[in-house]
């Protein structure tokens, strides 16, 4: 099936530089307003008037052009004398919008015998026509290309890396003068992302890992081979957080640190066992500083469209996942909240509120927090519990009577399933209320209940307008209740 286009856009201070996978670099100029579509690279340069002096002398329209930029000509009406439409030549003595022109790089002047009009830089010849994905580096403001075609070629290698003169857009011939360059990695068959990171451009192949390096003159940058063996399940699946950069594997999770580690993870089968492996292009991740967490946001195996995040919290060291569907996630370094795109076209704050308010008509969250299945000692003893503190708060609540709904759900052994034997009268509930609307708030102290098993799990969930709940430390009273395997209450 074709390939998911996939688009990759940087800053170039104010102005934008962005390009689809496999296709070539796009420029936006801010100054021409937004209603101004940006165009390709190679074809920014505009019009040029010519002078009949010898040698000929250029008046550019674009004041991003270098010494030595290979261009093509062409007209509307008629060329200049001595000058040929479709030929390369080399800007010389480029100096603010004036130039002379040479047919080879260090060649003779050329002389032109009459101005010509309507003569315009059909082509930036260097500019490379083919990209994978980009970057315009921290470091000295370099824009490297990740998978493109060599110097002279239209052949897209997916395992070169190309980079630009030094605060250049189009000066991509490597000379003595500047410090454009290239180089090809060897560990891998195609590169499929680049992370920037605070020392260093994190660089990943389909097989490794690399770090990308500023040298200086006359290497400029250089690659070193951090880790290999290693996957990425996607191009937009890596992030920073912290300084340490993250991604997500083919079947397990990773960061670096200045090491590549292998994340430990309680959700691995959950997770790679139900990913459409057909949409993984999809697969992107987002940082949630505030809370310290990573999030990825993946479609599920019968999903073709992201429905399913899992997320990681680096402090605590603990997963999480759930059901939702975003298609961009941008975290609040220049916002007040975190911010996602949604499949009804709309930008949603995250954080903000206590409801779902995404197609602007407030509904209540689905929100629960469940535990993992437990026991006392090594589950050789059936437990009773008769008790629970629940140690819950509703600040932030609007509902006049918040309230959640607790589960203790038992099971009797760990291959039984849940409520076998059954406890009185099933599962056990209990509702939580608050009793005042004051400030000053009186909860449930305690809950009696009456469930026996070997296994338990411990559910509090709510699904209330205006319902914000904090869960502290709950207390369960269990007592050891015997060995017996036979049916009980």
């Amino acid at each position: 099936s074709e390939a998911l286009r996939l688009w990759v856009s940087q800053n170039w201070g104010e102005d934008l530089l962005f390009n689809y996978r496999g296709g070539p670099l796009y420029y936006w100029d801010a100054t021409t307003g937004v209603l101004t579509r940006a165009v390709a690279l190679n074809t920014i340069a505009g019009t040029v008037s010519f002078t009949a002096t010898s040698p000929t002398q250029l008046t550019l329209d674009e004041s991003l052009l270098a010494e030595g930029t290979a261009v093509k000509f062409a007209t509307t009406s008629l060329m200049p004398s001595g000058v040929t439409a479709g030929t390369i030549y080399y800007l010389r003595n480029v100096n603010g919008a004036t130039a002379n022109i040479s047919a080879s790089p260090a060649g003779a002047l050329v002389n032109a015998a009459s101005t010509g009009s309507g003569v315009y830089i059909s082509e930036l010849v260097d500019v490379p026509s083919k990209v994978n994905t980009m970057l315009v580096s921290d470091t000295f403001r370099f824009v490297i290309l990740f998978g493109t075609t060599e110097y002279g070629s239209a052949v897209l290698d997916p395992m070169l890396i190309r980079w630009s003169n030094q605060e250049s857009l189009v000066d991509w011939v490597p000379a003595a003068a500047n410090q454009s360059g290239s180089l090809r990695l060897s560990h891998g068959s195609k590169i499929v992302a680049a992370q920037q990171t605070r020392q260093e451009i994190i660089v990943f192949t389909d097989s490794s890992i690399y770090s990308l390096q500023y040298l200086g003159p006359p290497l400029v940058w250089g690659s070193q081979l951090l880790g290999d063996n290693i996957s990425i399940i996607s191009p937009n699946c890596t992030i920073v957080a912290s300084g340490i950069t993250y991604w997500m594997g083919v079947d397990k999770f990773y960061k670096y640190d200045g090491r590549v580690q292998t994340l430990r993870c309680d959700l691995r089968r959950h997770i790679f066992s139900n990913i459409n492996q057909s949409q993984v292009d999809q697969i992107f991740a987002g940082t949630n500083e505030g809370f310290n967490e990573v999030w990825w946001f993946y479609p599920s195996a019968n999903s073709t469209a992201i429905d399913q995040y899992v997320v990681y919290n680096y402090v605590e060291d603990i997963w999480y996942y759930g059901a939702l569907g975003r298609t961009a996630w941008s975290d609040s370094g220049l916002r007040s909240y975190p911010q996602g795109a949604t499949y009804s076209n709309n930008v949603v704050n995250h954080e903000l509120g206590v409801d779902d308010n995404t197609t602007g008509t407030a509904v209540p969250i689905n929100a629960y927090i469940e535990s993992a299945e437990f026991d006392i000692e090594d589950g050789q003893n059936l437990v009773f519990v008769y008790r629970i503190v629940p140690d819950i708060t509703f600040d932030g609540s609007t509902a006049q009577s918040p309230q959640v709904t607790m589960t203790l759900i038992p099971m009797m052994n760990s291959g039984s399933g849940y409520n076998e034997p059954e406890s009185l009268g099933g599962q056990s509930y209990a509702n939580i209320q608050r009793l005042s609307t004051t400030t000053i708030e009186r909860f449930t102290g305690q809950v009696y209940v009456r469930v026996r098993g070997r296994q338990m799990i411990f559910k509090i969930e709510s699904n209330q307008l205006g319902c914000a709940w904090q869960l502290g430390s709950p207390r369960i009273d269990i007592r050891p209740d015997g060995r017996a395997t036979g049916q009980g209450a």
